[in-house]
This record gives structure tokens, sequence and C-alpha cells, in this order.
């Protein structure tokens, strides 16, 4: 499971969630940082946001295995009724992704990912309503981005 916080001081952030967790982060990239945690089993995301803003859920996720896991949850996601974006080769939170947003009844964004390789940068994805979120990438010409929200910085 992957849980992604917006939070107002990174530093200060990664400073108690290191001590929370008893581990440092697995990738620190300005304004980002994300930790893999075994125990409990948990992907933790920070994004850097507004100073003075108190932190705020960014989105959750559950990262696969395969680009294969990815295209049978947007099948089965599909085929029980929900509205899905999907995001494939997309540079997203320093990481190489394909991905299918939905979103659950409270507009909660959720994301089905495999992270593909390193990437240079943040990037920021196009499924996101919301302004500051963190990932960006550009859709295909026969995408829809209002089909679902989120953001995917899984790795």
């Amino acid at each position: 499971m992957q849980l992604a916080l917006n939070v107002p001081d990174l530093d200060a952030s990664v400073a108690f969630y290191s001590k929370l967790f008893g581990v440092e982060p697995a990738k620190r990239r300005p304004g980002y940082a994300n930790f893999a945690i075994n125990e409990p089993p948990l992907k933790l995301v920070l994004v850097e946001g507004e100073a003075g803003r108190e932190t705020r859920l960014d989105h959750l996720g559950v990262e696969v295995d395969s680009s294969d896991q990815v295209g049978a949850a947007t099948d089965r996601l599909k085929d029980a009724g929900l509205a899905t974006f999907e995001e494939n080769d997309t540079s997203c939170c320093y990481a190489l992704q394909d991905k299918v947003w939905v979103h659950g009844p409270g507009k909660e964004p959720w994301e089905v990912y495999v992270v593909k390789g390193d990437a240079d940068q943040m990037g920021k994805s196009v499924a996101l309503d919301t302004v500051d979120a963190c990932c960006v990438s550009e859709p295909a010409a026969s995408e829809t981005p209002k089909a679902a929200t989120g953001c995917g910085c899984g790795s």
C-alpha cells in the first residue's frame, strides 16, 4: 500500500517519519521523499507543499510488480463500472510508471501502478483535479484527463 502526503515542511516530515518508522527515506529528491517501510508494509511518499499549510492526503496507491498487473487492474475496474484514467510510460515523482487512476466515493484518488525505472524529473499527472498534486504527464489523444484523479508518486 502507498500513502502519499502533501507536507508543508519536508525536512521536518522526513525527520519525524524516520523516527516513527525507524528507517531513512529510500529516495530523497528536491521537494520529495519516499520511504519503503517493511514493518508495517507501507510505501510512504512525502511531497513538499505550501509552507504553513497543514499536512493533507495527496493520494493512495497500490504498487504492483508488472504492467500486465496494471492492465488487469484496469480491466477489473472498468468491468466494475468505475471511471478510469490510464497513464503509460509516464515520468512521475522521479520514476517511470504505468498506472491507472480511480476515485473513491469521497473523491479520494487511488492509483494502481508499477515502477518501471528511475526518472530525472518529478513529473505531474494530468489525471489530477487538484492544483498542487505531484505528478504530470501528457495523456494519449484518446484519453480523457478528468475520468479519474490522483497523483502517482510511487517510487
